[in-house]
């Protein structure tokens, strides 16, 4: 891993939690931050092998990421027991909705594209 392309991870990261306490968008910081560094990118037109690398060292050790959402969940085991429905139900009643709008918007996505080409 490339100190300079950790750095510019970190940086994208701090950016968009910069932008997102600033402007107070219900988007969270590391998402904004995600999006600044695909703008770059797209920009840029490639990826660096470098930044390629970095990703991937980031990405082989994710679990250990996944350490203080798990002690997390363990030191508020009774309010998830007490509130396990409410939680259930908010979980599934998303799901069905982010489906619901990602193949509605897939089909007028496909409608559009379909017609672009037949012109």
């Amino acid at each position: 891993m490339e100190l300079g392309f950790l750095t510019l991870l970190l940086v994208c990261q701090l950016a968009g939690e910069i932008i997102a306490v600033a402007t107070g968008l219900p988007i969270p910081g590391p998402v904004i931050g995600m999006a600044l560094l695909f703008c770059g990118l797209a920009f840029h037109g490639a990826v660096p092998d470098g930044l390629q690398a970095t990703a991937g060292g980031l990405l082989k050790h994710l679990a250990l990421l996944f350490v203080p959402a798990g002690v997390g969940i363990m030191a508020h085991i009774t309010l998830l027991a007490d509130e396990g429905w409410p939680i259930l139900g908010a979980l599934l009643g998303s799901t069905v909705i982010a489906i619901a709008v990602t193949a509605g918007l897939m089909q007028v996505l496909s409608r559009i594209f379909r017609r672009g080409s037949a012109e």
